[in-house]
């Protein structure tokens, strides 16, 4: 039986959350999870690309919580997707990867407290659970692209393995780059 090959089912939308210039002739997307330590590890990777190619390079985070793995994952993105309707998503995607061994919803609160949401609001948002279709969609959407875990990335549409470690990627990168200038 013949594998399906991995192919980014869903492009770029504009509602992603993205960071980097609108303009860039690179997008990198991330399909992570809050909880996975191999997410957690590949942050700062991520970070250093965006600095190092500050024109050239987009970055997109989609939420791909492993929700047999990890207990709080899908809450933790919920979370953050509560942060960015206050126009705060990449400062609770820091805080989540920074303390991702404590996600608990007492946790979540307190991160959502310290980057200054409004928190009767998160609350309200957290407790009806309304950002929690938008979590299942990204996860349908990594599905769809065959993915099995997080963290999975796409540069320009196409598959990065990134099993063996983060080099390859830095690599591809810096090539694709190289080849924009």
């Amino acid at each position: 039986m013949k594998t399906p090959s991995i192919v980014l089912a869903v492009p770029p939308q504009p509602e992603d959350h993205r960071q980097g210039p609108a303009h860039a002739r690179l997008t990198l997307i991330e399909y992570g999870d809050f909880e996975s330590l191999a997410c957690r590890s590949a942050a700062p990777t991520v970070r250093m690309l965006l600095e190092q190619y500050p024109r050239q390079l987009q970055v997109i985070y989609r939420h791909f919580p492993s929700e047999l793995e990890h207990a709080h994952a899908v809450l933790a993105a919920e979370a953050a997707e509560a942060a960015a309707a206050q126009g705060k998503f990449w400062e609770m995607h820091d805080a989540l990867f920074r303390h991702a061994a404590r996600l608990g919803p007492k946790d979540l609160h307190r991160y959502a407290a310290e980057i200054g949401l409004d928190l009767v609001r998160y609350t309200v948002e957290m407790d009806d659970h309304i950002y929690l279709q938008k979590v299942r969609e990204h996860i349908e959407g990594a599905r769809r692209s065959h993915l099995v875990a997080a963290p999975a990335f796409f540069l320009g549409g196409v598959y990065q393995d990134t099993s063996a470690g983060m080099r390859r990627l830095i690599d591809t990168v810096a090539e694709a780059a190289g080849r924009e200038r």
